[in-house]
């Protein structure tokens, strides 16, 4: 099973995609000027949302499977879950993850470079 490889492509998207609405798009829809061509691009990709939410449910189900797959504690594992709702955390916590999983347990990162 390739859980690492997923986890770390699916951290990686949703990161991107939480830094692009919290620090771009939610910025120019409420800060740029009134019916300007920046807010109407902040409105429109607003949309964004929306993907980041379903990416960070496949996410935070692909993040569970390898905790327990990898014995994490529940302090780590819920770090690990949170992270996609805290703009630039993500990267931290998915350094953090391979890591640990290259310290605790290779199999799971070596299988997933089949």
């Amino acid at each position: 099973m390739k859980l690492y490889r997923a986890q770390r492509v699916l951290a990686i998207v949703v990161g991107v995609l939480l830094a692009f609405c919290s620090l771009v798009a939610l910025p120019l829809k409420y800060l740029a000027a009134e019916g300007g061509a920046l807010q109407s691009f902040g409105e429109s990709a607003s949309i964004m949302w929306a993907v980041h939410g379903w990416v960070f449910m496949i996410y935070v189900v692909v993040s569970f499977l390898l905790a327990r797959r990898a014995g994490w504690s529940a302090a780590f594992t819920l770090l690990v879950l949170a992270a996609g709702l805290i703009p630039l955390l993500i990267f931290w916590v998915e350094h953090k993850v391979t890591q640990r999983l290259r310290a605790e347990n290779p199999e799971l990162v070596s299988a997933s470079a089949d």
